[in-house]
């Protein structure tokens, strides 16, 4: 059953599949091992991207992030016993929650999969000043040069970077490459997102469909 959770291959970290369609009888596997909400969940990820393909790209930007802020902020702690786990998109949706790198990979990966360039997206590691904290976020870019949008599991509304002076940059990656940012932006290239060995162990279980041990909350 676990091999048929394999639904998002990575290519060089950024070729997903060409559609997510689960029939029935997945989806009634994933509802009788993993719950309900869990099935409704994969449902309406389906039916998100089904539905989105020609939007344009702010109005997907909203959807899927609107989409995700829903789901539960959870520690890795607490739902996963680690430290630092970053969840797959599946792993997340089937857990029902995750914390602020579960929310960014999930966003980054469907937005891919729903037709936006993987030069446009920037998973950006942040300090959040007010709280004192590490955190990663979403960053858009409508042009290379263009002020990126901030999607973020905490302030929910799509935001501008200059009007997040709440987070300082730190570093950001994505498919192409690891990036110093010393604003939100592209910064300077220092080396590849493979460099990053959570973000391998992320690309490994997206290749396998392993879905890991987590805490069930519902």
């Amino acid at each position: 059953m676990r091999r048929r959770l394999l639904i998002l291959i990575l290519a060089s970290f950024v070729c997903l599949v060409s559609a997510l369609e689960f029939d029935a009888n997945y989806l009634d596997q994933i509802g009788k091992q993993y719950g309900e909400y869990a099935k409704r969940r994969m449902t309406t990820w389906q039916s998100i991207i089904k539905d989105n393909q020609n939007a344009d790209e702010l109005k997907k930007l909203q959807v899927v992030n609107q989409f995700f802020n829903l789901l539960d902020y959870r520690s890795d702690i607490s739902q996963w016993g680690s430290e630092d786990y970053w969840a797959t998109p599946l792993e997340f949706l089937i857990a029902g929650g995750g914390d602020c790198e579960d929310f960014t990979v999930a966003k980054y990966f469907t937005l891919l999969e729903l037709g936006v360039p993987d030069d446009k997206l920037l998973i950006t590691y942040v300090k959040h000043l007010q709280m004192n904290i590490a955190h990663m976020v979403l960053s858009y870019y409508p042009t290379p040069d263009s002020i990126p949008l901030i999607l973020d599991n905490y302030n929910k509304e799509i935001l501008p970077a200059d009007k997040r002076t709440d987070l300082q940059p730190i570093y950001g990656f994505n498919g192409k490459g690891l990036w110093a940012a010393k604003q939100l932006g592209l910064g300077n290239k220092i080396g590849q997102a493979s460099d990053l060995k959570r973000w391998s162990d992320l690309e490994e279980r997206m290749k396998s469909g392993k879905i890991g041990k987590f805490r069930r909350e519902e």
